[in-house]
């Protein structure tokens, strides 16, 4: 599966700050980067960046990167805001194109669910838009909104390296859920060190005597 993780907006991007003047972008490419590692944990899995910490990535380049790739999936982090100071509006909301193509309602779905599971925060539900890159994406594509940075608590819990691996992560587990990804098994090796070889019994007891006095373990076989 060929997943595009979208940072929203760049360090430049006007007015994405909170009021205390964290900037938007540092919390998705943080969300990114939790949700990259942790999709790289499954089987038959890729991830592209649509954004970069270079330059402010237009939106039509982000989606024409993304269609140009082929990926399968699209999901876009970002944070939300209402007004310009602090004030009580807060919570997750997921957000599909506005004609709600069924598979991006489903992973919507899903992805609502682990996002808000992880945050502890309000459930806004899923949305409709006109958004450009859920309207100009050719793949499944959603845009999640991990809380405010206009509420105060909600800007603490943004600024936070622990909530954005958890609202990585929960990204990563919506989109493996979706696409129905396996994990990657864990295997282990063992290598064995040989210290020699003989052909009377007595030559090898005496050695792994010697290695057992010095600490190593020692034993025995006969080929």
């Amino acid at each position: 599966m060929k997943i595009a993780i979208d940072a929203g907006h760049g360090y430049s991007t006007p007015g994405k700050r909170s009021p205390s003047g964290m900037k938007e972008y540092e919390f998705n490419r943080a969300a990114a980067l939790s949700a990259k590692a942790a999709l790289l944990t499954y089987e038959n899995t890729e991830v592209f960046f649509t954004h970069s910490d270079q330059e402010d990535v237009s939106l039509k380049l982000r989606t024409d990167s993304a269609n140009k790739w082929g990926a399968d999936v699209f999901v876009s982090i970002h944070a939300n805001a209402f007004g310009n100071g602090w004030n009580n509006a807060g919570g997750i909301e997921t957000y599909v194109y506005k004609t709600k193509p069924a598979p991006a309602v489903k992973l919507a779905n899903i992805l609502q669910t682990r996002v808000v599971s992880a945050a502890g925060l309000a459930n806004r539900g899923v949305k409709a838009a006109d958004f450009h890159v859920l309207r100009e994406t050719k793949m499944t594509a959603v845009l999640v909104e991990c809380g405010f940075m206009t509420n105060q608590k909600e800007a603490a819990l943004l600024g936070s390296t622990q909530y954005r691996e958890s609202c990585g992560e929960a990204v990563a587990l919506a989109v493996a859920e979706y696409c129905n990804l396996t994990k990657k098994s864990l295997k282990s090796s063992l290598y064995k060190v040989q210290t020699g070889a003989f052909s009377k019994k007595e030559n090898a007891e005496a050695l792994a005597a010697k290695l057992r006095k010095a600490g190593f373990q020692a034993f025995i076989s006969r080929d």
